[in-house]
C-alpha cells in the first residue's frame, strides 16, 4: 500500500522539475513507420489534388489544414515510384523538416501540395509525377534521384505554424527561436495534462526541431544554457510519452540525447532506466537508478525500481536453480561403503589378539 501511495504522490506535471514522473502504459500514438521494403501498401481511396499530385490517406489527423505560408513541420519517406529505391527518410535521421508552403523548392512542390491538404498528425500516401518532382534531368548528387522519376511520398504532418504566427527559423534571430520553441513546449506541456498524448508529441517535436544541431553548435555561454532549459524538457517529455507507448527504444534514444548534454540529469537517468528495465537490459537499469540515486538519494520512486530489480533477479535465480534440479535431480545421498573382507579378517584378527593378551596380563597384587 505505502509503495502505491509512494507512486501516486510522484508529480505528473511536466514543468516540476524537481519530481521524478512515473509512467503507467497507454497507447494513444501509431509507432513510426517500420518497413524499409518498400513503400506502404494502401487499399482506401485516392484523393487527386492536383492533375499531377494524388493522396492516398493512412492515419486521420485533427484540427485545421495549413494555410498559404504557413510553416509545416513533417517527416517523410521518399521512394522513386517504378523502382521502390528509397532515396531519403527524415525517421531515420530523427529530424523533422521545415516546409514554407508556397516557398518550397522547385523540386518539392509536389510535395508541398500535397502537405497544404492535411491535418495536424495526418500520415498519408503521395502519389507525385516526375513533373512536380525532380523534373526531367532528376538528381545526381544528393538526394540520387533519376531523371523523369515518379515519386511517392510517405508523409506525416507534426504540426504547423501560420504564418502570421512568425518566419521562417532561418529567418530568426536567437532570441526568437528559443521563445517559438518554449512556445511549443508549453502547449505540449498543457495537452501532456490531459493525457493528449499525441498533441503533446507533435509540439515537442516542432519544439526540438527549432533548434536543431546546426542552431546549437553556433550557441554559448547564456544563450546556450537558454536553449538548454528549453530544449531538454521536450526530450525528457518526449522519454514520458514512448513510456507510455511501450517504445523503449526510442525513449532510451530521446534520454541519452539528455545525458549527452547534462549527464547527472535525475529524470533522463531515471527514465532510460525504466526504459532499460522493461526491455530486460537489467544490469544498465540498475547502472542508470544507483547513479540517479547518488543525486536523488532520498527518492522514493528510484528506491522502488531498484527494489524491484532486485526481486526480478531472485526471481530469476530460483527459477533456474528449478530448471537445474529437474535436469540433474537432487543430490544424493551418500553411501555407506562396503567392507572387503580383508579388511573384516583382519579387524576380527586385531580384536582377538587384544583381547587375549589382556587375559594373560599377571593381576596386581
Amino acid at each position: 500500500m505505502e509503495d502505491a501511495q509512494d507512486r501516486n504522490n510522484q508529480s505528473n506535471d511536466p514543468n516540476d522539475d524537481n519530481d521524478i514522473i512515473t509512467e503507467s502504459a497507454a497507447v494513444v500514438r501509431d509507432e513510426p513507420p517500420q518497413d524499409d521494403k518498400g513503400p506502404p501498401k494502401i487499399d482506401c481511396e485516392m484523393e487527386v489534388l492536383h492533375d499531377k499530385v494524388k493522396k492516398q490517406v493512412i492515419k486521420e489527423g485533427h484540427g485545421q489544414k495549413p494555410a498559404k505560408f504557413a510553416t509545416c513541420f513533417l517527416h517523410y519517406k521518399a521512394w522513386v515510384a517504378n523502382s521502390s529505391h528509397k532515396f531519403e527518410d527524415t525517421w531515420q535521421e530523427q529530424r523533422p523538416v521545415e516546409l514554407i508552403l508556397g516557398k518550397e523548392k522547385t523540386e518539392m512542390t509536389g510535395l508541398g501540395i500535397g502537405v497544404a491538404s492535411m491535418k495536424s498528425g495526418e500520415r498519408a500516401l503521395l502519389h507525385v509525377d516526375w513533373e512536380l518532382g525532380y523534373g526531367e534531368e532528376g538528381s545526381f548528387s544528393f538526394p540520387n534521384v533519376p531523371p523523369m522519376a515518379d515519386l511517392l511520398y510517405e508523409v506525416e504532418l507534426i504540426g504547423f505554424d501560420e504564418a502570421k504566427e512568425g518566419k521562417a527559423r532561418s529567418d530568426m534571430t536567437v532570441e526568437e527561436r528559443i521563445q517559438a520553441a518554449d512556445r511549443r513546449k508549453m502547449e505540449g506541456n498543457s495537452y501532456f495534462k490531459e493525457e493528449k498524448l499525441q498533441e503533446a508529441m507533435q509540439q515537442y517535436e516542432m519544439a526540438i526541431a527549432y533548434m536543431g544541431d546546426d542552431f546549437m553548435f553556433q550557441l554559448f555561454g547564456k544563450y546556450r544554457d537558454m536553449a538548454l532549459a528549453v530544449k531538454n524538457p521536450c526530450h525528457l517529455n518526449m522519454a514520458a510519452c514512448m513510456l507510455k507507448l511501450k517504445r523503449y527504444s526510442e525513449a532510451i534514444g530521446q534520454c541519452s540525447i539528455v545525458l549527452s548534454e547534462d549527464e547527472n540529469n535525475v529524470k533522463a537517468l531515471f527514465r532510460r532506466g525504466k526504459a532499460r528495465a522493461e526491455l530486460g537490459q537489467t544490469d544498465a537499469a540498475r547502472e542508470d537508478f544507483q547513479k540517479a540515486r547518488k543525486f536523488a538519494p532520498e527518492d522514493k520512486a528510484i528506491a522502488r525500481e531498484l527494489r524491484l530489480l532486485a526481486e526480478h533477479d531472485k526471481a530469476i535465480y530460483e527459477k533456474q536453480k528449478e530448471i537445474y534440479k529437474g535436469i540433474f535431480g537432487d543430490r544424493p545421498e551418500p553411501k555407506p561403503k562396503r567392507l572387503s573382507w580383508v579388511v573384516v579378517f583382519w579387524q576380527w584378527l586385531v580384536s582377538l589378539i587384544c583381547s587375549l593378551f589382556k587375559r594373560r596380563q599377571p593381576k596386581a597384587d
